[in-house]
């Protein structure tokens, strides 16, 4: 069984400077979370105001059905996919920081073509765009994030990405709390992409993937460069470390076949194991996340019956998300990722069996089950932010090997949204079937199932090298 603590063996000695370039250099990939957090959360609002009739602006004139509503929503992660496939081809000729301000581009179509829209195949087409958007955009923001930063950092500095993703979710609702006008909301936060294709044009590329490509020179300038322009020198061990992680099959085995393909490669154990590992933390964080149930939101909460303004209520939700997500910067450190998400798995799977029973057996005092069943949902977004969902995005930026860590983490995110696509257009039909209560019910008996695997698969990866990572799957 894994251990719980944390290695403290691995440090390297730079300053605060060093801390400041590093959120430097990933302030693009921050900008991007905020642009994608938008994105994620405007199904929301177009489906609570558009479906059935329910728009409270006088001058619209779209309307749409359940059904309509529930493809909206999913085109999102069906669509994903192949944002992640475009990413997996063009990331090793382009680079990370390149392909960062590419994505912006169907971001910028789809938020103008909404704004637009006429119809409801306009909207399908730009939930298409957005998809592409959100897919192109995951590996190289992720695997940027994790090349960049040095070990004590990058928990924290990766987990904060999931404070500004949730940032541009809140700042997406609160403006359509206020406006009451979705298409105005959409115009509004076209100014992200726009922000985030400045602020990567300032950044520096990844000295990993420089070192992939042969140029160690420029890698261990930018290196210096993203440690606050400290000497070649102080940061040589580090860079020894790099080179050593970004060519392993020269380094650490030396019987071992230089030339060995990259899908050959595929299917070794120190690629499977945690190929695997991710995919299963993925599901539970899809699972007690609440990610596949934000369409609908608005139909959730007033399922409820909880005496409260909706649109207010989902963006105190994304609030608390934002506090979750600034809690955990701190307390990955502190903590650990395997405690974490053990923690925050349990509760969030006792939290739901509660709201499920609650729900379906004590009907008498309406008042005060429609405020607790709320709370606990509630709180159930709060507590995933703080562990399962950030760390989740963590992960996929660690436990690769550098040879088909690219490839890699498209793949994984990949089949993460097509997790998300299943659960988001097949809720409606799960609720029907079960009736409403009774999904909450069977997500809680789920997660708990989670826990006991996590408990005996998830090693520990805080404070460890890449490389330290990489050799505890071998």
């Amino acid at each position: 069984m894994p251990s719980n603590n944390i290695d403290e063996s691995k440090h390297y000695q730079y300053g605060i400077k060093s801390t400041l370039a590093q959120c430097w250099a990933i302030s693009g990939a921050w900008f991007l979370q905020i642009e994608l957090g938008a994105q994620v959360m405007i199904s929301t609002i177009v489906i609570g105001a558009l479906e059935n009739n329910a728009s409270k602006d006088s001058n619209e004139f779209l309307r749409m059905t359940s059904e309509e509503a529930s493809w909206f929503a999913s085109l999102l992660y069906l669509f994903t996919p192949v944002g992640n496939i475009l990413s997996l081809f063009l990331l090793d000729r382009f680079g990370h920081k390149k392909c960062m301000i590419m994505t912006n581009i169907p971001g910028i179509v789809a938020q103008m073509m909404l704004y637009f829209a006429e119809n409801i195949d306009m909207l399908y087409v730009s939930s298409i765009l957005m998809a592409l958007n959100l897919g192109f955009s995951n590996a190289p923001s992720l695997a940027y994030a994790g090349e960049v930063c040095e070990p004590k950092l990058r928990g924290a500095l990766i987990s904060a990405l999931n404070i500004f993703y949730y940032g541009g979710s809140i700042i997406l609702t609160m403006v359509y709390s206020i406006t009451m006008q979705w298409r105005l909301t959409v115009l509004l936060t076209t100014v992200f992409p726009i922000l985030t294709i400045a602020l990567s044009l300032t950044t520096p590329d990844s000295p990993v993937w420089l070192l992939a490509k042969g140029k160690h020179s420029k890698a261990h300038r930018n290196l210096s460069r993203l440690r606050g322009k400290v000497s070649y020198e102080k940061c040589e061990n580090e860079f020894q470390e790099m080179v050593r992680y970004n060519s392993p099959s020269k380094n650490d085995d030396p019987n071992r076949k230089e030339d060995i393909g990259i899908w050959k490669h595929m299917f070794e154990p120190e690629v499977m194991k945690p190929f695997r590992l991710m995919m299963i933390y993925f599901f539970f964080m899809n699972l007690v996340s609440g990610l596949p149930l934000l369409p609908y939101l608005v139909s959730i909460l007033h399922k409820f019956e909880a005496p409260v303004n909706v649109e207010w209520t989902i963006s105190f939700s994304m609030a608390l998300s934002v506090v979750g997500s600034l809690m955990a910067v701190f307390l990955i450190r502190k903590l650990g990722k395997r405690f974490l998400t053990l923690f925050t798995l349990s509760i969030c799977s006792i939290l739901y069996i509660t709201i499920g029973l609650i729900g379906v057996y004590w009907k008498n005092a309406e008042p005060i089950t429609s405020w607790i069943v709320l709370v606990l949902f509630l709180t159930t977004i709060f507590i995933s932010s703080v562990g399962i969902t950030p760390i989740s995005w963590t992960l996929v930026t660690e436990i690769f090997p550098a040879k088909s860590r690219n490839i890699l983490c498209s793949i994984s995110t990949c089949l993460c949204f097509i997790i998300t696509f299943f659960m988001t257009k097949y809720y409606p039909d799960l609720s029907l079937l079960l009736e409403f209560y009774n999904v909450f019910t069977t997500i809680g008996i789920v997660g708990l199932f989670g826990c006991v695997y996590f408990y005996f698969c998830l090693p520990e990866t805080e404070n460890k090298t890449l490389q330290e990572i990489s050799e505890f799957f071998k």
